[in-house]
């Protein structure tokens, strides 16, 4: 059992959608999303552990921990399957949880996710880990640096998955990327080619397209959920 409960934001009526937001965001982050997709789903937009309004708790903060605190959510809704959007350390949440749990994924939709530190383009990636080796050094004698130092510690070390692992996986994937993306290109080419029932779609803008092209982003993401 898990020592929290996620706290999160419901909307619409239909069959159930899950948005899992980024790092240091809440689920706020989807609200084109939550709008948009509300006419036809029931969408649950979740507070990651630590983040939002849902309590930070005693667990590890890890992305695997992430992924089993939405195994737990999923039972208490009593949600037996539903599709994932995850955006950012979202999509490498979702990522991890369809690997422990393929069979409660129907379809999977990530978000600028990557498999591992080196995917984060170096101008970005540079500045997270002197952030965080900045951070570190002052969390023990402080509350607030401590919680920095988790949080941008998630982008320094994690998460750590094997492309190898993703061939095993038979849900549909949509893998979903802005033009100037954070995430490397060729990186995001891997995870695309690593999932045997995915494709890529490439959408004008950088990192945050759902949040700053949500038009273009939301049309991409309800053909694949229509697609039969």
């Amino acid at each position: 059992m898990s020592d929290i409960s996620l706290c999160y934001t419901k909307q619409g009526a239909g069959p159930p959608l899950l948005l899992l937001h980024g790092n240091g965001e809440d689920g706020s982050y989807f609200t084109h999303q939550t709008d948009y997709f509300s006419r036809r789903y029931t969408v649950y937009a979740v507070d990651t552990r630590g983040h939002g309004r849902s309590p930070r708790g005693t667990a590890p903060f890890t992305i695997a921990q992430f992924a089993e605190d939405l195994s737990e959510f999923m039972d208490e809704q009593g949600i037996l399957r539903a599709p994932i959007l995850g955006f950012s350390d979202g999509g490498n949440i979702a990522l991890t949880f369809t690997l422990a749990h393929p069979g409660r994924v129907s379809r999977l939709i990530l978000n600028g996710a990557n498999l591992d530190p080196s995917g984060v383009k170096a101008h970005i990636q540079i500045p997270i880990i002197l952030g965080y080796k900045l951070a570190f050094l002052f969390a023990e004698k402080s509350p607030q640096a401590k919680a920095h130092a988790e949080m941008l510690g998630l982008m320094v070390n994690e998460p750590r998955i094997d492309p190898e692992a993703l061939q095993k996986l038979r849900v549909r994937t949509l893998v979903i990327v802005g033009t100037k993306d954070m995430i490397k290109d060729e990186h995001t080419l891997l995870i695309a080619r690593s999932l045997p029932r995915s494709r890529l779609e490439i959408i004008a803008g950088d990192h945050f397209i759902a949040a700053k092209n949500p038009g273009a982003f939301n049309r991409a993401v309800d053909e694949f959920l229509s697609e039969p």
